[in-house]
């Protein structure tokens, strides 16, 4: 099959059929029994996540695993994970659009909406972890006449404005590519109320040629912006750690080994996400085997760059010979946090060797494994980031291992919890898969 065609099976080239695939549970006002045991599940462990961070709010951070050595713990490795992967949802839209990949149009919009809420709850985690969150606005920018904050020479304060710039330009560029469908809602029959709200979202979209050239350029110009964009972000992420003096994160290949990481997290999320929407919304006919193997390239592709980034960072530290590097090289591998570091690469580098396999990359039970596998990989990468430079800094006398705590643990899972819980809700008002854009492609299937 070449082409277009591969993309869409023939119920799914016509544009009634596509319509009332994406858009007629939403109308509808559908939602089974499945979805209310996710929802109320998640809620519930997000009141957990919530009551753990309110006690963390109450006694302060004493109540997690972080001690005098190890000072950032559970909430910057959740910081990193979940910045790494918002940073990727948009860029996978973007970089799919400027190189005019046909599978993007069934999976760019759920990819965009992971990165809002992705990118959301990770700039909580800085706020958590300042122990005193009433103080958080001297993380913003501004100009301090007072002299009692660093501002530009703090990390937080390049955290800050780059999430924020990154989310609004997240959520401009979600809703950009979200109108034409806003207006496919208004337009068909259903709730009253429903209607106006999409219909005063869609900004009064009538779908002239005049629109569709300005929608056209437009995204074409925010997506070049991205790019850039996305690999600034993650890149000051990991300047958090390169412009510090501890062993294990003085290495200039820390931004671009962190936009690379966050691609790969990013990117298996957008992998298990394809794989419940097309089971859940029953949407096989638009995310098809073709779009599994696509995917599970690319994620071979990460997994390639990604043992080469680990290579990398374990030979320079052979090749200077400085003892801080040894220590920690040395360390990594034989000490009590070996049994994680074996787990991340088996995650992040061996596992997805299986993709070399054409009837692996096509069965879609493979792929949500190997993307999960991934997900606990990273999250892992970014831990050992952490203790296995801090449990072994400067001073021998401070040398101490990191126990995360119940609590830690409470606040990560709401977290996760919280995540699914927003895109359930989405799920029930705005289509996870662009309806203009699926319809364009069945167009070019015909042809």
């Amino acid at each position: 099959m070449s082409g277009t065609a591969r993309w869409l099976t023939p119920p799914m080239t016509d544009h009634r059929a596509i319509t009332d695939a994406v858009a007629g549970p939403i109308v509808d006002r559908r939602a089974g029994k499945a979805w209310w045991i996710a929802f109320l599940a998640s809620l519930a462990v997000v009141l957990a996540g919530a009551a753990a961070a309110g006690l963390s709010f109450e006694y302060g951070p004493g109540l997690w695993g972080n001690n005098s050595a190890v000072v950032w713990g559970f909430p910057i490795s959740s910081y990193v994970w979940w910045i790494g992967i918002g940073n990727a949802g948009t860029l996978i839209s973007a970089m799919l659009l400027l190189t005019r990949q046909k599978w993007r149009s069934s999976i760019n919009r759920f990819a965009e909406t992971m990165t809002i809420f992705a990118v959301a709850i990770a700039g909580i985690y800085p706020i958590l972890h300042l122990g005193r969150p009433m103080y958080f606005y001297w993380m913003a920018p501004y100009p301090s006449t007072m002299h009692i904050w660093p501002q530009w020479r703090s990390a937080l304060v390049w955290d800050f404005w780059s999430i924020l710039s990154y989310l609004l330009f997240s959520i401009l560029f979600f809703y950009l590519g979200l109108i034409p469908d806003l207006a496919t809602l208004r337009d068909r029959p259903g709730s009253r109320r429903w209607r106006r709200i999409w219909g005063a979202a869609a900004l009064g979209w009538q779908g002239t040629p005049a629109q569709w050239r300005t929608h056209t350029r437009l995204q074409w110009t925010m997506a070049a912006i991205a790019t850039p964009l996305v690999c600034s972000v993650h890149s000051i992420v990991g300047l958090d750690f390169a412009a510090s003096i501890m062993p294990g994160w003085i290495e200039s290949i820390f931004p671009p080994y962190f936009v690379v990481g966050a691609f790969f997290s990013g990117f298996a999320v957008v992998v298990l996400m394809a794989m419940v929407i097309r089971r859940a919304l029953d949407l096989e006919g638009m995310i098809r085997p073709s779009h599994l193997d696509a995917m599970a390239k690319v994620i071979l592709a990460s997994a390639c760059v990604m043992g080469l980034s680990y290579t990398t960072e374990w030979l320079s530290a052979l090749w200077t010979g400085e003892a801080s590097s040894l220590r920690f090289l040395r360390f990594s591998f034989t000490g009590p946090y070996l049994p994680f570091q074996i787990l991340m690469l088996i995650g992040n580098v061996f596992l997805p060797q299986l993709f070399w396999s054409p009837k692996l990359r096509r069965n879609p039970i493979a792929l949500a494994v190997i993307a999960f596998g991934i997900l606990i990989g990273m999250y892992l990468e970014r831990v050992q980031i952490l203790t296995n430079s801090l449990s072994i800094g400067w001073l021998p006398a401070m040398w101490t291992l990191y126990v995360p705590t119940i609590i830690d643990f409470l606040i990560l899972a709401g977290a996760l919890s919280f995540w699914v819980l927003l895109v359930l809700v989405t799920a029930r008002v705005l289509p996870l898969v662009s309806i203009y854009e699926v319809r364009a492609l069945a167009e070019e299937a015909k042809e």
